[in-house]
């Protein structure tokens, strides 16, 4: 009965032209894959026997051999007990895709579009429509500075499994399509620039930063004066620290700023106090290392709850 039914879909949805350059087996070949992949046809559905498809399709039966054989060894289809071909089951766990498989479905999209009528722009417009639709599988770090990017990203990406990529706002800008399959987010302070840059689907998640309390109460609890260092791969970062510990290092400690990585590392020993962020604080060794994490614990549950939200819609 299943059978009955594939025979049906596929001899309505494929199209032969035989007075085509391309030759009828590729035609045959490129449309099952699209059927495939716009899942028409499913993983572990039979389609019909060699004779029955080329009866359907009016081709010769060796065409149909020829193209099932194809799409056998480029792993779209599988022969099962009994003659049978079948749509191959994908295991996200297990499968193996390479490059060429992708390129096969990009191919066989542009000719089926094509032979359909539409235009290269159209298909164009419409599959960057379905992607902004889709929900996110990613995080995108919206921040100018290359340091303090480097560090949300590596913050969130400690956070979770997800791929987290990063930009500026005018990479963005000049390239909207950076955010298909993102997630956005950035510095509460570079929301409003950002928010006119992303689909209205997925708005951009802010990041509100700590306030240092505890690297405060530590210089505050220091029984001598002190020398106290900030190392960091951002200089947003090491300005931002001066002004919050400011207030606690007075005239009684001293503050020494350094961008990391450092030349000489052993310049650090000096200090009594290290306060690092979270890229230099796993590469650094202090007997009184300090690291610091930037973003707030509330800002990544946040973030944490809006992706799975997008997940389960």
């Amino acid at each position: 009965m299943a059978e009955c039914r594939l025979v049906q879909t596929i001899r309505m949805e494929i199209r032969i032209d035989k007075l085509s350059e391309v030759p009828v087996r590729q035609q045959l070949a490129e449309q099952i894959i699209f059927l495939i992949a716009t899942e028409k046809l499913k993983p572990g559905e039979v389609l019909p026997s060699v004779r029955e498809f080329a009866r359907r399709i009016k081709v010769h039966r060796n065409t149909v051999s020829q193209a099932y054989r194809d799409l056998k060894r480029r792993k779209w289809l599988v022969a099962r007990r009994g003659s049978r071909v079948v749509v191959r089951a994908r295991d996200p766990q297990t499968r193996s895709m390479d490059a060429c498989d992708l390129d096969d479905l990009i191919n066989a999209t542009i000719r089926i579009a094509r032979e359909h009528g539409y235009s290269l722009q159209m298909l164009r417009e419409r599959v960057r429509e379905r992607l902004l639709a889709q929900a996110p599988d990613r995080v995108l770090v919206v921040e100018e500075e290359q340091g303090l990017r480097s560090l949300l990203e590596e913050e969130i990406r400690a956070l979770h499994y997800w791929a987290v990529e990063g930009c500026t706002l005018g990479d963005l800008a000049t390239d909207p399509g950076l955010v298909i399959g993102a997630l956005p987010v950035a510095a509460s302070y570079a929301i409003e620039s950002l928010e006119p840059l992303v689909p209205k689907r997925t708005p951009p998640i802010p990041l509100a930063f700590g306030a240092a309390a505890d690297q405060l109460a530590l210089i505050r609890n220091l029984r001598h004066a002190s020398m106290v260092a900030v190392v960091s791969v951002s200089e947003v970062f090491l300005k931002t620290a001066r002004s919050l510990l400011a207030p606690a290092i007075g005239e009684r400690h001293t503050l020494c700023e350094f961008r990391f990585p450092l030349n000489d590392p052993s310049t650090l020993r000096a200090f009594d106090v290290l306060f690092t962020d979270s890229i230099a604080s796993c590469q650094l060794k202090h007997p009184r290392l300090v690291p610091y994490r930037l973003i707030q614990p509330a800002s990544l549950n946040y973030l944490v709850s809006a992706m799975k939200s997008y997940a389960i819609a």
